[in-house]
Parts: structure tokens; sequence; C-alpha cells
């Protein structure tokens, strides 16, 4: 049986253990530049170090204004490979496999940094397209996000610019695929462009790509075409679908398996459930409370569609997480935020779970020092295991 540090293999890579770092946008790219630094090479680095198996950074655009800051990653241009390799570099050198998750932020973009405030608009709050930092955002229709913050004018998308934007997908991936990364996520969820199509709530087009769930699903599955046409075929190609808007008029997650066998008809090789956020006021209320609420979900389309299945959501603590592989729900969890608290998560984990070697998930230079301390064990700094 499985479990949270067993090896996983998909494709042609083997991941160290079952704990992958989910995106999560740091706004810290300089000078506009959609450009990684040093500072991502610190911070994807030591979750690399800390043992994590798969390691993503934040949601990187294929476009400029697919952002949601100015300050975002992104790898539309050919110079912005070179901070990406130094990104994947660290990554492999610490034992972790390097992950890219691709996407387009659609209608909520041009964005205040959450924890920041420009001219008196909050963090979150969006930009006007004329301002400094701002543009003019884009969406399968023109209908706002409706959280009261998000009131600029959205451009409803052409089906020219629909294919330039699937165009922009495969070119990113190439450039991914030359950066080093190994295993490639598209990122249709969480209320951005992709996920926009996906859902009737921001989806009101009355052509190819709106009204029926074939139509709504149809962008995404182009978008995973284009992107497997030039991926390498020994490489992961998987996605976060925003499956269920917890709304009667939103996406549904039965609509959501659906459209999971569809993309594994297309190469899909592993789905990540995750919510649509196509919404700030959901009518029936996500069980945030719950853990591990879309591994559940997940274990559906495992069973169901006869894909690997990756989840996020309320699994920081060991139990659950591991709960969630052994039970066979999920093939990987993702951590975000418990991830930003402890870049050592996993040898915590270890730690708690029993792990007979906590510390080999650790580069073996730090593990040597650790295995072979001199003095009580409560010398090294950690606090006692939990009982």
């Amino acid at each position: 049986m499985a479990d949270l540090f067993s090896p996983f293999t998909l494709k042609g890579v083997t991941l160290r253990n079952r704990i992958g770092m989910s995106p999560m946008t740091m706004h810290a790219c300089e000078d506009r530049s959609g450009r990684m630094n040093d500072y991502h090479v610190m911070y994807l680095g030591a979750r690399a170090a800390g043992g994590f198996g798969l390691i993503f950074p934040e949601q990187v655009a294929i476009v400029p204004e697919g952002r949601t800051t100015v300050d975002c990653a992104g790898i539309w241009d050919d110079g912005q490979i070179e901070g990406h390799a130094r990104v994947t570099g660290i990554i492999r050198r610490q034992g972790g496999v390097a992950g890219i998750q691709l996407g387009h932020t659609g209608r909520k973009g041009s964005e205040v940094a959450k924890h920041d405030e420009i001219d008196g608009l909050r963090g979150g709050s969006q930009l006007p397209p004329d301002h400094d930092r701002g543009w003019q955002v884009s969406g399968p229709s023109a209908v706002s996000y409706d959280d009261g913050t998000h009131d600029n004018p959205v451009h409803a998308l052409t089906v020219e610019e629909i294919h330039g934007l699937h165009r922009s997908y495969a070119d990113a991936a190439r450039r991914a695929a030359d950066a080093g990364y190994e295993w490639l996520h598209m990122h249709f969820a969480h209320g951005y462009l992709a996920g926009e199509f996906f859902s009737p709530l921001a989806n009101r087009r009355d052509d190819e790509y709106g009204g029926s769930l074939e139509n709504r699903a149809r962008f995404l599955l182009e978008a995973l075409d284009a992107v497997r046409e030039v991926w390498p075929e020994r490489l992961p190609l998987t996605m976060r679908l925003g499956s269920d808007d917890f709304h009667p008029e939103g996406v549904q997650f039965d609509e959501s398996v659906q459209a999971v066998a569809w993309m594994a008809e297309h190469g899909l090789d592993m789905a990540d459930m995750s919510m649509g956020f196509n919404t700030a006021k959901p009518p029936i209320r996500p069980p945030f409370d719950r853990a591990g609420f879309m591994a559940e979900r997940a274990a559906r389309v495992r069973k169901e569609v006869g894909i690997p299945t990756m989840a996020s959501w309320n699994l920081g603590r060991p139990q659950d997480a591991d709960a969630a592989i052994r039970d066979e729900w999920v093939d990987l969890v993702l951590l975000g935020n418990p991830a930003l608290a402890n870049p050592h998560w996993p040898v915590w984990a270890a730690r708690e779970l029993g792990h007979e070697r906590p510390f080999s998930l650790l580069p073996d230079d730090w593990r040597w020092w650790l295995e072979n301390f001199r003095g009580p064990a409560e010398s090294i700094g950690l606090p006692p295991v939990a009982s």
C-alpha cells in the first residue's frame, strides 16, 4: 500500500515522495519583466531542500496580460527562460522535480497585490486599464467578476484571439521544456480564463465556445491539444480544474467528471481537482472546515475516469495527507499555505507519522549531519514529536 512517502512515477518522471508544493503567487518579479530572480531560486530551492517531491512556482502567465499583477511571473518571451532555468536547476540539485503551471488570469487580472495598496485601492482590487500598473482584462464574455472590486469592463475574446491564446500556450510549453521543467500543469481553475470558459457564470457565449458542456470545455481541450503537440511525451501533462462553483447555475461536479474524461482522451495524464471560484457569492458554502474535502471528490475521478489524481485544500495535517494517499483518494497531495509556513513540512510530517528515517528526505549533506548529531535529540532544535 502506498503512503505519503512512497515514490510516485508518472510517464518518465519519478517523484521521491507524494508531497507537492502547490503554485503560490509571490508578486516578486522585478521591473515588471515577469522574470524569475534570486528570490525564486531561494524560495523554491528551500522547498526542494526541505523534502518536497514536486515543486511548482506560481501560476506562470502565457502572455503579459495573463498575469495577476505586473510583478507576477511569465514565460511569454525567450528572455524569461534563463530565470526559469535557474529555478529548475536548484530544484533538481536538491532532489526535487520542477513543475510549471501555465495559465491566464482572464477577467481577474490587473490587480493590486493582495498584501499591497495602490492609490487607495486595497490588495486584490482591480486597477483600471489606463493605470500605469493595469491593463484591459479579457474573458469569454463581457461579464465582470462579482466581488465588488473587479468592476472594469471585460473584453469578450474573439474566436481569432482564442486561437492566438492556444498558440501562446504551445509557445510557453516549448520554453518550459527548454528551461528544464519536467512536469507541466494547466491552470483551468480558480476563476481564471480557462475556468471562466468552463463556467456558465462567466461564459455567456452563443458560439462554439459557449452554452453546452461540450462547448464550454472546448477552450480547455484545445489548449490541452496545443500543449500536447509540443510537450515531450515522456513528461507528465496534468491540469487543475475548477470542478465545482457551488452554485446551481455554475459548474457542477458531475460535469467536471465528464470533462476530465474528455481531457484524458486528449492526452491528459493526471487531474488535480479544485474549486471554480467564478463567483464571490456562492449560495452553497464550500466545506472549508472539512479535511481533504477535494481529495474525496478527486477519488471519484480516479475511479470513474481511470487516471491518477491529486488535490489540495485542508491537507496540512500529516495524518490527513497520508490518509488521502493510503485510502486511494489521490496519488499526490499538494500543499499551499502549509508549504509557505514550513519549508521542511515533509520532514515534520515524517516525524509525526513515525517514519524510520525522517531526515532521509533531505539532501545527503544535510541528512548526514542531522542523522549523526552528538548530544540529546532536542539539541538540534526540533520540538518533540506529538504524542
